[in-house]
C-alpha cells in the first residue's frame, strides 16, 4: 500500500513537471479598460492565439474561433484606443503587482502582431494610427502611420540607446542600479531597453492629440535584455534577481503611464517566456506558388469563400430587391399614367395643337 502510495505521488510530481514545462511562460494584463473584460482565472492560453487575442481585445475579427474563457464579451461598441503588448524573454514569470490577471500559456511558440496591424492599417489607412513594433535588440524597428513622426527621435540602434543611457536625462541617473554595473555591455544591454519604455512614453506626452483620434494604436516591443543577463551571470544570481524586479517595476511604470496617456482605454499586455519553442518563420510569397496551387488542385474545384462572402450576398442580394421594386413602379405607374393629365409634355402639345 505503501509502494503504490509513493508510485502515485511520484506519478503525480512527473506530471507537475511536464505542466511547468509547458505552461512554464505567463501572459499578463497589466492594464484595461473596463469595456475589454478580462476573467480571472487559471485557463491556459495557446501561445500561437496571443495575436487573437489582441486583435479581439480591439474589434477586430480573427480567422477560426477563440474557445477561451478568458476574454470576455465587453462593450462591442466601445474599444480601446491602443493595445500595448511587451514580450520579456528569458524569464517564465515575473513579479507584478496583484491588480493585473494572469494566465499560463501552453505551448510557447513565436508570434507578431503583424496580421492586427495589417487589419489596422486596411481599416483605418485614412486617418493613419500610430504602429510600432520594437525590438532594440535586434535593432529591429517597424512604424507605420503617425508613428514616424511621434518617434522620430527615439533610439532604436545599439549605437543610439548605448548614447542614450549616457544622457542627462537618462535612467542612470534616477534607477538604482543595485548589482548592476555601468561597465559591462550586457546591463548597458537591458538598461538601454528600459530606456526605450521610458522615451515612448516621454515621445508620446507630447503628441497627446494622438490619443483622442478615432482610430487605435498599437505597439509591439520584444525584450531580450534579461535573457543576456541569465546567460552572462546565471538564472541564480543576484545581478539576475535585482533585473528581474527593476524590469518588473519599470513595465508596471510603463503600463500606468501608457494607460494615463490614453485616458484609461488601452490595454497593456506583458507575455513573459523562458524560451520559444521554434524559431519565427515569416510567410512568403514564392514565383511558384501558381504553379504548386494548380498542382495541388488537380480537379478544378472552386476557392473557399471567406468571411466577407456574407456581407457582400447580402449587398448584392438587397441591392437587387430595390432595383427590381423600382422597376416595377415606375412600370405600374406609367402604365397607368393619363397623357392628357399626368405628362407635362402631352398637356403642352395639346394646346399648341389647338392654337394653332
Amino acid at each position: 500500500m505503501a509502494r503504490s502510495g509513493a508510485v502515485l505521488g511520484l506519478a503525480a510530481l512527473l506530471a507537475a513537471a511536464c505542466l511547468a514545462g509547458v505552461w512554464g511562460d505567463e501572459f499578463s494584463v497589466l492594464r484595461s479598460p473596463q469595456t475589454v473584460i478580462f476573467q480571472d482565472g487559471g485557463w491556459p492560453l495557446p501561445g500561437e492565439r496571443i495575436p487573437d487575442i489582441a486583435a479581439l481585445s480591439m474589434g477586430f475579427s480573427v480567422e477560426e474561433d477563440l474557445p477561451w474563457p478568458g476574454l470576455g464579451v465587453g462593450d462591442l461598441f466601445n474599444r480601446p484606443r491602443a493595445t500595448v503588448l511587451v514580450t520579456v524573454k528569458g524569464v517564465d514569470k515575473l513579479t507584478l503587482p496583484e491588480k493585473g490577471v494572469s494566465y499560463p500559456i501552453e505551448n510557447a511558440v513565436p508570434f507578431s502582431l503583424d496580421s492586427v496591424a495589417n487589419a489596422i492599417h486596411s481599416v483605418f489607412s485614412e486617418e493613419t494610427p500610430v504602429i510600432l513594433q520594437l525590438a532594440p535588440s535586434e535593432e529591429r524597428v517597424y512604424m507605420v502611420g503617425k508613428a514616424n513622426s511621434v518617434f522620430e527621435d527615439l533610439s532604436v540602434t545599439l549605437r543610439q540607446l548605448r548614447n542614450r543611457l549616457f544622457q542627462d536625462n537618462s535612467i542612470l541617473s534616477s534607477l538604482p542600479l543595485n548589482s548592476l554595473s555601468r561597465n559591462n555591455e550586457v546591463d548597458l544591454l537591458f538598461l538601454s531597453e528600459l530606456q526605450v519604455l521610458q522615451d515612448i512614453t516621454s515621445l508620446l506626452s507630447r503628441h497627446k492629440h494622438l490619443a483622442k483620434d478615432r482610430s487605435p494604436d498599437l505597439y509591439s516591443l520584444e525584450l531580450a535584455g534579461l535573457e543576456e543577463i541569465g546567460k552572462r551571470y546565471g538564472e541564480d544570481s543576484q545581478q539576475f534577481k535585482d533585473a528581474s524586479q527593476i524590469l518588473a517595476d519599470s513595465l508596471q511604470k510603463f503600463a500606468d503611464e501608457m494607460y494615463n496617456l490614453y485616458s484609461g482605454n488601452a490595454v497593456v499586455e506583458v507575455v513573459a517566456v523562458k524560451a520559444f519553442n521554434s524559431a519565427l518563420s515569416r510567410k512568403t510569397r514564392s514565383i511558384l506558388q501558381s504553379t504548386q496551387s494548380e498542382s495541388d488542385n488537380p480537379y478544378n474545384l472552386a476557392y473557399e469563400y471567406n468571411y466577407d462572402y456574407a456581407v457582400i450576398f447580402n449587398i448584392i442580394l438587397w441591392m437587387m430587391i430595390a432595383l427590381a421594386l423600382a422597376v416595377i413602379v415606375v412600370s405600374y405607374n406609367l402604365w397607368n399614367m393619363d397623357p392628357g393629365y399626368d405628362s407635362i409634355i402631352y398637356r403642352m402639345t395639346n394646346q399648341k395643337i389647338r392654337m394653332d
